[in-house]
């Protein structure tokens, strides 16, 4: 049996770090070089091609092209440009460039109004600078492509403003696991309780989102847990959040209410029977029952219900989501279930979820 082996790339932080040492070796020792080796911060020894250096005014600048070998990452052929400065002292200060963000929410690695260029990212180029033992820099990095590319990352919930951040652990990128993607959805709960958030809304993709806005939720404690839906109810239960609620498409969370919070489709499908046996319990006749079983999506099947009169069927199924999702966090936190369609009506609701927009400021009548 053939055994395809991924390509492990290498980070924007290890490209920073690659543009600062091509610089110095240019103004140390006046050459322009291809390559250079750094050390990644798990010792993975990493060549990395640099693509230009150059003298610019006030300082150097180094270009290096993101490569992410077999890892689906945006900036995969971004270029990285790297300028660096002598100052007095000794202290290195980081500067975002074109196309790097800021911090402007609480809760991440780094305080509001720091460039967003991670800690590790910082010691890696703190490790290069100091192979040239030369005092005082100022290091900028500029990824010009990073304020497009910025749009179609997590960065504007999580309060990075102006591009991207300058991310990773050792330097090495290695082909994303599914646990890495987990891990990486959690600073969106980090930084809405640093914002004061005690009640959360659990959002599985876009569709709960814009909903979720339509119904004048805040942005902040609005939460993507992909089909993570039970391991970000962990998350979050580790970080004492009081309360979540669950809104999104009637498809995913009745998954939840038959206790399947891993919800992509290849892991784990119970929808049209929740769907069937929640309508049989509440009177349809057996033949319609057949019928939700034959239906293509759970959208044919709210049809069939609907047929029925059976809407109340909708109200139990996000009781019995919000159960299930409590008895996973062994009753850590409250949680409430919002189910809607894709043309975002509300389908039903549960007593947590209709309490809170009562109490808690919510915007909308789901009655």
């Amino acid at each position: 049996m053939n055994k395809k082996f991924l390509r492990s790339g290498y980070t924007t932080g290890a490209c920073a770090a690659a543009g600062v040492k091509a610089a110095l070796i240019f103004e140390t020792r006046g050459e322009v070089v291809k390559e250079v080796e750094i050390i990644a911060l798990d010792g993975t020894i990493l060549k990395i091609p640099v693509t230009g250096v150059e003298k610019i005014s006030g300082g150097i600048r180094a270009e290096v092209v993101k490569f992410s070998g077999d890892d689906p990452d945006i900036t995969n052929g971004a270029s990285v440009f790297t300028t660096v400065r002598r100052i007095d002292g000794d202290e290195i200060i980081f500067r975002a460039g074109l196309g790097v963000g800021h911090i402007t929410k609480a809760g991440l690695q780094l305080p509001v109004g720091e460039p967003a260029i991670n800690p590790a990212p910082r010691k890696l180029i703190q490790n290069v600078a100091a192979e040239f033992n030369i005092g005082g820099l100022e290091v900028e990095i500029s990824i010009p492509a990073g304020v497009e590319l910025a749009k179609r990352t997590l960065n504007p919930i999580l309060g990075v403003e102006g591009g991207l951040s300058i991310i990773g652990t050792t330097g090495v990128l290695r082909p994303m696991s599914e646990e890495a993607f987990k891990n990486s959805l959690v600073p969106q709960i980090d930084v809405a309780k640093a914002a004061g958030f005690e009640t959360l809304i659990f959002v599985p993709g876009k569709i709960g989102e814009t909903i979720a806005k339509k119904f004048g939720f805040l942005d902040g404690a609005i939460i993507q847990t992909s089909n993570f839906i039970g391991f970000m109810l962990e998350a979050a239960s580790e970080r004492q959040i009081k309360q979540v609620i669950l809104c999104g498409h009637l498809g995913k969370l009745a998954k939840v209410a038959a206790g399947v919070f891993h919800t992509h489709n290849r892991f784990a499908d119970a929808r049209l029977e929740t769907l069937a046996a929640y309508s049989a319990a509440e009177g349809l006749q057996s033949i319609e029952v057949q019928k939700i079983l034959d239906a293509n999506t759970t959208e044919d099947a709210a049809k069939i219900i609907s047929a029925n009169h059976l809407e109340r069927v909708y109200k139990k199924i996000a009781a019995r989501a919000s159960v299930r999702a409590e008895r996973y966090v062994f009753g850590k936190l409250k949680v409430g279930t919002i189910l809607v369609d894709y043309a975002g009506n509300i389908l039903g609701s549960d007593d947590t979820a209709e309490k809170f927009f009562l109490t808690d400021g919510g915007h909308c009548d789901i009655n």
